[in-house]
């Protein structure tokens, strides 16, 4: 089993850059594709991105190819979500997830372990 704690949200304007990073307790943690997740109160979680657990390939959605990159540390047991050129539409929760041997999917229902949540805001 694994825990993951979030930070690094905040209240940005357009244009800028925020850095996610996900702190994962637990053993095997190169084993375990993760992922990033995002909520507001009117939809449902949607796909940001993820890495397989071979951590060879990444899956980004469309909303955010080119914008932001998903990448991990596995000497300090940490994922990371760049986020460059935000925009107010990326205004949400972000969720990391993980799964044991998992494939990197795009849907939620994919990750056994989240995380608590970080709020990111972005003002235009």
């Amino acid at each position: 089993q694994v825990q993951l704690v979030e930070s690094g949200g905040g209240l940005v304007q357009a244009g800028d850059s925020l850095k996610l990073s996900c702190v994962a307790s637990g053993r095997a943690f190169t084993t375990y594709a993760v992922g990033w997740f995002r909520q507001d109160p009117e939809r449902a979680r949607d796909f940001v991105g993820s890495l397989h657990w071979n951590a060879e390939t990444t899956y980004y959605a469309d909303s955010v190819k080119g914008r932001f990159t998903i990448y991990r540390d596995n000497i300090k047991n940490t994922v990371y979500l760049q986020m460059d050129s935000l925009k107010p539409e990326d205004t949400g929760v972000y969720f990391c997830v993980a799964e044991r041997f998992g494939t990197g999917t795009t849907s939620p229902d994919g990750y056994g372990y989240w995380g608590q949540g970080t709020q990111v805001t972005v003002s235009s």
